[in-house]
């Protein structure tokens, strides 16, 4: 078995069974969206910014709009303990 087929098996970090429930999806977004609200209206840095709105963006594709595609793919995977 090379090193790809056993990476592909294993969850990443977003897809854990971990984030399953839909509140801790919600919290997670809920804190980036007020440090993106923060440097918008308070710090104006650009840079930080557009960093932000990247996480924003990806929390928001990898949490609600691809999770369960993700969460099928690694179904039987189980973190270990």
């Amino acid at each position: 078995m090379t090193d790809d087929n056993k990476q592909d098996k294993q969850p990443g970090l977003l897809t854990l069974p971990w984030f399953k429930p839909l509140y801790r999806r919600v919290i997670l977004i809920a804190i980036i969206v007020g440090w993106a609200a923060w440097e918008w209206f308070y710090t104006h840095d650009g840079f930080w910014q557009l960093i932000t709105l990247g996480a924003l963006g990806y929390a928001v594709w990898m949490f609600f709009i691809n999770f369960e595609n993700e969460l099928k793919k690694h179904d039987d995977a189980k973190p270990k303990s």
